[in-house]
């Protein structure tokens, strides 16, 4: 169930900000193992001019960045799965944004069961209601 903010340099475009989106529920799916139904993403775009890397705009670099927040249940993904997953986000980025900034982050953020849930209720209470 995990909640995704995608952060992409530029203006905004809504062809890439769906393309952006699937490719990240996609590999949220493939390598994390999470469920589609309750993925959510959103996704902004900063201006190229207001994004500063090394202490320089990415419009003078010439350069495109994505910074992506990941929050996921604790204990639900190893490292292997994580490092896997910041690997294959960057790689595909990528392919979206040419002229890639390296110092575009993936955050995977390991929330406590009991202090993170949807509809009311947190993963921890899921977790006690499936009987494990």
């Amino acid at each position: 169930m995990p909640h995704i903010v995608i952060h992409l340099s530029g203006t905004p475009d809504a062809a890439l900000a769906r393309r952006a989106a699937d490719t990240v529920a996609e590999l949220t799916q493939s390598v994390l193992d999470k469920s589609l139904p309750v993925i959510s993403i959103a996704v902004q775009f900063i201006p190229t001019d207001q994004w500063f890397i090394g202490g320089q705009s990415l419009d003078s670099q010439k350069k495109r960045a994505f910074h992506l927040d990941i929050s996921i249940t604790d204990e639900t993904n190893t490292k292997a799965e994580k490092a896997r997953y910041v690997r294959e986000v960057y790689s595909a980025f990528t392919d979206l944004l040419p002229e890639l900034h390296e110092v575009s982050y993936v955050h995977l953020v390991d929330a406590r069961a009991a202090a993170y849930g949807y509809g009311g209720r947190t993963q921890e209470w899921r977790h006690q209601q499936s009987g494990v």
